[in-house]
């Protein structure tokens, strides 16, 4: 471990799942963003093209703040710990940004917004402001709270899967409730107030979604921070550190110029992971309106309906998603031995991504094919394309539990054997997550176009990604080195 590192034993399972609950708060709003925000977008004026870049926040914060954060989480000695006080700073900021979001209708109405024109300039502002706050907030929070794991498993490779795996299973928690939140209409009766002059029922309904998150976040911020202690690294560390580049670029580069083969063999298993998996993320529900239900955005009124119809669908199969994810996730560990180690078992799974993503092209063809084959009247599909498709969003929860929980437990154990800080290494891992989202955010509209529109062209450069990352999973990433004996100290546990 990096020279500060105080912990020597592992932590009890108890603490370790209250840190990682964390994870519940921060998914909650991960959830909220994906379901009603780029509705909620539209309800304010912005143009289609604007708000893509709004969403482009997520991965440029993602490349920025979390290196930078852990870089500084390694080295903190504030006296409440080293991740501690970036985990309470970053859950205060979110509760900020969520409340700038919620009521940027009512702030901008307030500040000279007419309720009459179709833009609303003032709360686009705000808006913008606290999705940003958002974003960088979000990735402040994750990445200390991994590493605490970290820390907590105290080099146990064991407890660092296990901890990661209970990581991914509150993350399916936040998205279960976050989803099934955002899915109903009616939230806003239990909170009257949110709905004002400005704001509608809708603009109400989000704002009481975000009430809900930021309610969920602090007490289970407030519980793990006063829970869960941290021991001050020694101000040695911070005086040794002095000589030291800058935190970003210099330090970056360092981490990078000292990483081993197979934390390199990581970062791009990683990086083709998440080119497989980004085009799905976007446009799943996009694809079921579209290809599954063959409805159309900007159709007829009756296209219209057909294709709100399939995004419906899409989130009763995100919902799907999430539980299989929740239930895998705490599985991984006991699977992960029984097929002779992780990089095993991230291969196998990333071939069951690279097949689903290849079966959304068959899917589509069947439901293309009856369509036309029972005219021009669109209905919805018959039970077994539906069931189809609801599968696929099902099998995908079994890659998604790996890809959110074993590449952070490999980065972790392969930082640990080395001699890195727990902060920089997830930072420098998150930069390999991504830098794909922003070139796939850039090429797939158009790889699209240029093979005659719809998700598929992305959904099968996807695949093929999958499949090449399986390949390397399985041939090239080492598995963890085997702790032959530990301490007696590192035997604690449940």
């Amino acid at each position: 471990m990096e020279n500060g590192d105080i912990i020597q034993s592992p932590s009890p399972l108890r603490k370790i799942i209250t840190v990682a609950s964390i994870a519940a708060g921060i998914q909650f709003g991960w959830a909220l963003q994906l379901s009603l925000l780029t509705p909620y977008v539209q309800t304010l004026g912005v143009p289609h093209t604007w708000a893509a870049f709004i969403w482009l926040c997520g991965p440029i914060s993602g490349l920025l703040v979390q290196p930078i954060v852990g870089y500084n989480s390694d080295r903190c000695t504030s006296r409440f710990g080293r991740r501690r006080p970036f985990i309470a700073a970053g859950t205060t900021f979110v509760s900020i940004a969520v409340f700038l979001i919620g009521f940027a209708k009512d702030i901008g109405h307030h500040a000279g917004d007419s309720l009459e024109r179709p833009t609303k300039p003032r709360a686009v502002a705000i808006f913008v402001v606290g999705f940003w706050i958002l974003d960088v907030a979000n990735n402040m929070l994750q990445g200390p709270c991994r590493a605490l794991l970290a820390d907590l498993s105290a080099n146990d490779h064991k407890k660092m899967r296990t901890a990661n795996g209970w990581f991914s299973f509150f993350m399916a928690v936040g998205n279960v409730l976050g989803y099934a939140a955002g899915s109903y209409s009616h939230l806003y009766k239990i909170f009257p107030w949110t709905r004002t002059k400005a704001c509608d029922v809708y603009c109400a309904n989000l704002k009481s979604c975000f009430t809900i998150d930021i309610i969920i976040l602090l007490v289970v911020t407030v519980t793990a921070v006063t829970t869960v202690k941290e021991d001050p690294i020694a101000k040695k560390v911070q005086e040794e550190d002095t000589k030291a580049p800058s935190p970003f670029v210099g330090e970056i580069v360092s981490a990078f110029k000292t990483l081993k083969k197979p934390m390199w063999i990581l970062l791009l298993v990683t990086c083709l992971n998440w080119i497989a998996w980004f085009p799905f993320l976007l446009f799943d529900t996009d694809w079921m309106g579209t290809e599954v239900y063959g409805g159309k955005v900007k159709g007829s009124a009756h296209e219209q309906k057909i294709y709100g119809d399939g995004v419906r669908a899409g989130a009763l199969g995100l919902m799907i998603n999430s539980m299989v994810l929740g239930l895998t996730s705490l599985a991984l560990e006991t699977v992960g031995r029984l097929i002779g180690g992780v990089k095993n078992l991230w291969g196998i799974v990333n071939f069951i991504l690279c097949a689903c993503l290849a079966s959304t092209v068959l899917i589509t063809k069947i439901a293309e094919a009856w369509r036309q084959h029972n005219g021009p009247d669109l209905v919805h599909p018959p039970l077994n394309v539906k069931g189809s498709a609801l599968a696929v969003f099902g099998l995908l929860g079994i890659p998604l539990a790996v890809t959110f929980s074993i590449p952070f437990a490999l980065a972790s154990i392969y930082c640990s054997s080395a001699g890195g800080g727990q902060g920089l290494s997830l930072g420098v891992l998150n930069m390999s997550i991504v830098i794909p989202q922003m070139l796939v955010s850039v090429i797939s509209g158009p790889l699209d176009a240029a093979f005659g529109g719809g998700n598929l062209p992305a959904f099968v450069l996807g695949s093929i990604a999958a499949a090449i990352s399986a390949l390397l999973a399985f041939l090239a990433l080492p598995n963890p080195p085997k702790q032959i004996s530990l301490s007696p100290g590192m035997g604690g546990g449940h």
